[in-house]
């Protein structure tokens, strides 16, 4: 008789014990295990609802990445790295790049493609940028009178880096 995995999965027991396609009676078996909660998929000795935590490791590091991308594509245009993942009271700044007498204050995003990305940074996260960068100007010698450029870079699912210059501008 030839192997059929599709059969093989139906005859694989349920958590009552009972076939994943129902009992020879013809009872519904019990329901499939989510994917997350198999304990072949997780973490050994990982508690059940421990893939948000996995995942929310897998977004910092995709996170990470597009940062990356974005100071080298700065980098390759001529600007130097003040401060990466800069932290203030008022909030976190991802990129805080010099050139010239300029500091740049970069809000990077990264989706499927470049208009997602840049849709999902809403005045309250504008607001706290401006805030922390009003405390690391404050860090500066020339202080709030410094030259500033408030930009959003957006890094698109195939890796493209999209710069908007001066785009977060105060109002």
């Amino acid at each position: 008789m030839p192997f059929d995995l599709f059969d093989w999965a139906d005859r694989f027991p349920g958590d009552d014990g009972t076939p994943r396609g129902g009992d020879a009676d013809g009872h519904a078996g019990s329901p499939p295990i989510p994917f997350a909660e198999r304990p072949e998929t997780r973490r050994a000795g990982a508690p059940p609802g421990d893939h948000r935590r996995l995942r929310g490791a897998m977004s910092h590091r995709r996170g990470a990445s597009a940062e990356q991308q974005v100071q080298d594509s700065y980098a390759r245009r001529g600007y130097s790295v003040a401060a990466t993942r800069w932290r203030g009271r008022g909030g976190e700044i991802d990129l805080i790049l010099r050139r010239g007498g300029t500091s740049i204050f970069v809000e990077v995003k990264a989706a499927r493609d470049a208009d997602t990305a840049l849709s999902r940074i809403r005045p309250a996260q504008i607001a706290r940028i401006h805030a922390a960068a009003s405390e690391y100007l404050g860090t500066l010698p020339d202080g709030s009178l410094s030259e500033t450029r408030f930009d959003a870079a957006c890094v698109d699912g195939y890796g493209r880096v999209t710069i908007h210059e001066n785009i977060l501008a105060h109002p």
